[in-house]
């Protein structure tokens, strides 16, 4: 399960994915395929939670049901499927062993109520506020509890009231198992671990196993433990499905302390809710979806409050319930809802099977399903990002104190950490042989680092000639007025002072603020954005151009040895650039940073509003842009254009404000907007729009406007519009806008603007230095590299444009613009030195 849900699409209450009107047979067919699938899982999984909760088995089913159609009708994320819940098997048995079955039905249903409340309120993402060690902790806790819970069951035994008792009581279980409910469990659990691995069988066996796989891998191991404990006639405890009777569905005010119930309904709404929205913002990244967290929460909390009133257990979205559904060719919300109504039908007719089935089966079903919550790449990332504390306190607690507890323990752990980290810096005072002194600091510079700094500071000898050098790392505001204050005082007492911002070529800077040697993982140790960064902190030049001098000398320190392999082959070979990028001289927009791309990737072409004279524009004649465009698509044989503009754009501006247009003779700028009228033309006729918002202002409107009037006047160059025409050529709009750093592309089919989402990156916005009009092949400036050394996506432009080692030509999901992958540099490949894979 995915917790990374920076990129996760926020939706319209409206949004569906089905389309209007009449659904196409296909889409129907596979629609009732994928729901045939996640009935047969549903099934089995659904009597197996029941089971370890403690509850009527026909609990299980209910809220499979009600999961299924209510959620499916009502949710936000039409391709998950919700049910009865793993992650709150522990909760849910707690609960009827302290309020009993009724009672705990009252508390889904008020769990169920407070949910749709959250979602009205559209806190959704709130829910998501929450460490993911400690959510990888508590699954995992969890699932250990219930496999040692269900491990009892396999024995042939009976689970205890708690973790703990179950864990002390486990000795004596496996000193005396009983044979036929282990033999059916080991069963079980060994075609439920096999099936999937039925394909890699040699031969033809691994042929017919690819076939026999496409059924359900929990539906073959229930069946074939069904089927040997028939066969064989062993005695065994079966599944017993009650008749539904009038009382039960009625759910009964629990008995207890009013503070004692209003946590256990906290509980569950919290713990429902988080696993439904993780598991909701995974299924959008599977099928390339866009959902609607907030309508999501209120579907999940309308299902729980019917659950509990037909006497079901608590509903939560499911990862492996979804995730079936998704490989099934699921197409719409319909597969959700069909596999809640195969499943209501199978509880209505089909109980003289389901009683068949021996309980020890369902137990071992369970028992995997809850070891495989403990997931080893979780662990993994945890470990790597050094947050594995957090995930050890939380995943103990929960197995020995419960859910509740076991997550507070860890919050707490993590605020620890969390402070630790923070207060560590690392403050040393060399003194030089000529009795000059160098501070070294390490670690984020905060204001709890205060007093250790101004200790250092202070045995410095008034009159010394200092450099304090920060290593890059946070510089709060305390710090920085520390620093800059003792500065004043040492300078007037007459020493002298210089702050560097620098962090040597082979040092990584841990989190908790330990320095350590040669232990990063890639080349460039994410370090480019550190000295930009500190560069506006520590020292601020107030002369313009030795500011841009020291820029200049970190480029040299810092970057230069980086890049210089890379330059040196586009220096010998030439430029191969795939795309040519029309932005403005907007001084904000850095190019290289925003389309993730370096040297030799982009051909860019900037001036003052991103415009493409027309031919023979009355009073407005210029070549530049036309040279620069003919020079792209004729020598260099770009196979896209882009056009970029961006939010507050000072060109669209002065159009509006009528600056072309004032009486005398016309500056050089009122010149060149003449350019624009095509624009404003545009704006009054067709003005451009947005798909998910309104505009903010008829500024805005004209940014976007003007984009689409540039590109209507590109194809009104010959060479331009011959390469479209032979296909050879795409035509992109594009928007920045800076305030939220979101790109937004024009769709060719609506007209509007749609934004780029961070799952499937796109040739973005950029742009790099202001002039009237300007051409060059993209070179990086500090920041822009340090955008390329600061990124991880595992699917990007590389700053290394090898045409020969070009992948195959992706098409993004939403806006279908065609951009190019390229391998990243092979530092063995060339000459040994760093590639700047971005």
């Amino acid at each position: 399960m995915t917790l990374d849900i920076s990129s996760a699409p926020i939706a319209s209450d409206t949004t569906d994915h089905a389309p209007p009107g009449r659904r196409p047979r296909a889409t129907w067919a596979q629609d009732l395929s994928a729901s045939l699938v996640v009935f047969l899982i549903a099934v089995p999984f659904s009597l197996g939670i029941a089971l370890a909760t403690g509850a009527p088995l026909t609990a299980g089913l209910a809220a499979a049901a009600v999961g299924g159609i209510v959620v499916g009708l009502f949710g936000g994320t039409p391709l998950q499927v919700s049910g009865p819940s793993a992650a709150l098997t522990v909760i849910t048995a707690g609960l009827i062993a302290q309020y009993g079955w009724q009672a705990t039905c009252a508390i889904t249903l008020a769990a169920g109520l407070l949910q749709l409340l959250l979602g009205v309120r559209r806190v959704a993402r709130t829910a998501l506020a929450v460490s993911p060690a400690i959510v990888h902790g508590m699954l995992a806790g969890v699932g250990l509890a219930i496999a040692i819970a269900q491990l009892h069951v396999v024995l042939g035994g009976s689970p205890q009231s708690s973790a703990l008792a179950n864990l002390l009581a486990l000795p004596s279980q496996l000193a005396a198992p009983h044979p036929s409910a282990l033999a059916v469990g080991a069963v079980t659990a060994a075609v439920l671990l096999g099936w999937p691995r039925l394909g890699r069988l040699p031969g033809r066996y691994g042929e017919f196993g690819t076939r026999l796989a496409k059924v359900p891998g929990p539906l073959a191991a229930v069946a074939a433990a069904t089927t040997l404990a028939v066969t064989l006639d062993l005695r065994l405890a079966r599944v017993d499905l009650p008749a539904w009777e009038p009382h039960d569905l009625v759910p009964d005010l629990p008995h207890g302390a009013p503070l004692a119930v209003l946590a256990a309904v906290l509980t569950v709404t919290a713990v429902a809710s988080v696993e439904s929205l993780l598991s909701a913002v995974a299924v959008d990244r599977m099928s390339h979806r866009t959902g609607d967290l907030d309508r999501e929460l209120r579907g999940q909390g309308l299902a729980n409050m019917i659950s509990g009133l037909v006497g079901g257990l608590p509903i939560a979205g499911g990862a492996v319930r979804s995730t079936a559904n998704v490989r099934a060719g699921a197409r719409s919300r319909w597969s959700s809802v069909l596999h809640g109504v195969w499943v209501l039908a199978a509880a209505m007719a089909l109980t003289g099977g389901l009683r068949r089935i021996p309980l020890a089966a369902l137990a071992a079903l369970v028992l995997v399903v809850g070891l495989q919550m403990v997931s080893f790449a979780h662990i993994r990332k945890v470990h790597r990002h050094r947050e594995f504390p957090v995930y050890l306190v939380t995943v103990v607690s929960v197995v020995l104190f419960g859910v509740l507890p076991g997550v507070a323990l860890g919050a707490a752990t993590a605020a620890l950490l969390a402070l630790y980290r923070l207060t560590r810096a690392h403050v040393d005072v060399l003194a030089g042989p000529d009795g000059a002194f160098t501070v070294e600091t390490h670690g984020p510079l905060t204001f709890a680092a205060v007093p250790r700094l101004s200790r250092a500071l202070a045995g410095i000898p008034a009159g010394a000639e200092v450099a304090v050098v920060h290593d890059g790392s946070f510089l709060d505001h305390a710090a920085y007025e520390t620093l800059h204050s003792w500065r004043t005082g040492h300078q007037a007492g007459g020493g002298q002072v210089s702050m560097v911002t620098r962090r040597q070529d082979d040092e990584v800077l841990d989190p908790d603020g330990t320095v350590r040697t040669g232990s990063s993982p890639g080349p460039h140790r994410c370090r480019a954005w550190t000295p930009w960064v500190g560069h506006h902190c520590i020292e601020q030049q107030e002369d313009p151009h030795v500011r841009l001098l020291d820029g200049v000398r970190v480029f040299q320190l810092h970057t230069a040895p980086l890049i210089r392999p890379e330059l040196a082959r586009l220096a010998r070979e030439g430029q191969t650039p795939s795309q040519l990028f029309l932005t403005c001289a907007d001084s904000r927009m850095v190019t290289s940073m925003i389309t993730n791309s370096g040297p030799g990737d982009l051909f860019t072409v900037r001036n003052v509003g991103n415009l493409v004279p027309a031919p023979h524009e009355p009073g407005a004649a210029d070549d530049s842009v036309a040279a620069a465009v003919q020079y792209a698509v004729e020598v260099l044989e770009v196979r896209s254009i882009t056009v970029c503009g961006h939010s507050g754009c000072g060109a669209m501006k002065a159009l509006l404000d009528g600056v072309h247009e004032q009486p005398g003779r016309p500056t050089p700028l009122a010149r060149w907007l003449r350019n624009g009228r095509g624009s404003l033309d545009r704006l009054r006729r067709v003005p451009a729009e947005f798909t998910d918002r309104a505009v903010v202002d008829v500024t805005e409107q004209l940014c976007i406007t003007n984009v689409v009037q540039q590109l209507d006047q590109l194809m009104a160059n010959p060479a331009v519009e011959r390469r479209v025409a032979e296909g050879t050529l795409r035509l992109v709009g594009m928007y920045f806008d800076f305030a939220t750093a979101q790109a937004y592309v024009l769709d060719p089919g609506s007209g509007r603007f749609s934004p780029v989402e961070a799952l499937a990156p796109a040739p973005a916005v950029a742009a790099t230095s202001a002039a009237a009009t300007s051409t060059s092949t993209d070179t990086p400036t500090f920041a822009d590299t340090a955008a390329s050394a600061a990124t991880s996506a595992p699917a990007t432009l590389s700053s290394t444009p090898r045409r020969e080692h070009d992948t195959p030509e992706r098409v993004n999901e939403f806006e279908q613009v065609p951009t190019t992958g390229t391998v990243a540099a092979d530092p063995a490949r060339d000459g040994g030195g760093p590639g700047l894979a971005a």
